[in-house]
């Protein structure tokens, strides 16, 4: 893709992303991803019912009276995203591919953190960790984001969701708020959410297409596996190969859906060409009722 060209994507998706950030998310995202820490904020005068254990001794033995110290609640976190770069990626049958919506949300994502004054973290996966780009704050940090987004060519096609919360878990070592923006087409990866759940708070975001549930009828049809390459022959004509897709397909969403409620992890589904907001901010309002 030329420069120009990546330049105007980036624009575009900022205005768009940026400015549903600040009228949507950011009061959303302030009172639902708070610090999980305390850190002193000043000292003041002890007060009739005042933590006499917040006494500052040195502050009350200099001016002769009671001093406590001040904590307040540590404002600034670190977000990452883990996002899926895998072949399956190049799929979406409705307005976008599945790509243009990863890369809308993590803008989303990104400018409500920066707007907190929090940092922001990526990591690219496909069936290995493509590439890291360590927490940083600041708006030329985004746009970076924004423009690998657009431009990232991944080396594998395949997926390895395990993998990438394996490194999420060795390379940042303090808590971190972890979107995990994945359309999950992985198996065994339920042994890493649950270690990468009690150090971090994980949330993982489901992309899919509405295609991906159902078959039309368009009879026999040629298909390749985005991720294997492998290539079948499907009779898409056949009310029994519909009937048993669609089954395959509710299978795999419903063992998804008690993966992780059995992990305790909150999962939001957003599908290809369609609204996002009205899915994630539904998804604060649950975390939000929870505190």
């Amino acid at each position: 893709m030329e420069a120009q060209e990546i330049f105007k994507k980036v624009r575009k998706i900022e205005i768009k992303t940026r400015g549903l950030s600040h009228q949507i998310f950011s009061g959303e995202y302030h009172s639902v991803f708070k610090g999980r820490g305390m850190s002193f904020s000043e000292v003041r005068e002890y007060q009739y019912g005042d933590d006499i254990r917040n006494i500052d001794w040195n502050v009350t033995a200099r001016f002769n009276h009671p001093y406590i110290k001040i904590f307040e609640e540590e404002r600034e976190l670190t977000v990452m995203l883990l996002i899926d770069v895998s072949g399956s990626n190049d799929f979406g049958t409705h307005k976008q591919l599945k790509q243009e919506l990863v890369t809308e949300l993590a803008a989303v994502l990104s400018f409500s953190a920066i707007q907190n004054n929090d940092k922001v973290g990526v990591i690219f996966f496909s069936d290995q960790v493509e590439k890291f780009i360590p927490p940083k704050k600041g708006t030329s940090h985004i746009l970076r984001i924004i423009r690998e987004l657009l431009d990232f060519k991944p080396e594998k096609r395949g997926t390895n969701i395990s993998e990438a919360l394996r490194y999420l878990t060795n390379a940042i070592k303090k808590r971190s708020i972890a979107f995990l923006i994945s359309d999950f087409m992985d198996e065994g990866f339920e042994k890493a959410i649950r270690i990468a759940n009690h150090k971090h708070d994980l949330i993982a975001v489901r992309l899919t297409d509405r295609r991906e549930t159902t078959l039309p009828d368009v009879g026999m049809v040629r298909l390749q596996d985005a991720e294997t390459g492998k290539m079948m022959w499907v009779d898409t004509g056949s009310r029994s190969v519909r009937r048993n897709y669609e089954q395959w397909a509710s299978k795999k969403r419903d063992m998804l859906d008690l993966t992780f409620k059995r992990l305790g992890v909150d999962m939001v589904k957003v599908y290809t060409g369609e609204d996002y907001v009205r899915p994630l901010m539904n998804l604060f309002k649950r975390r939000e009722a929870r505190r």
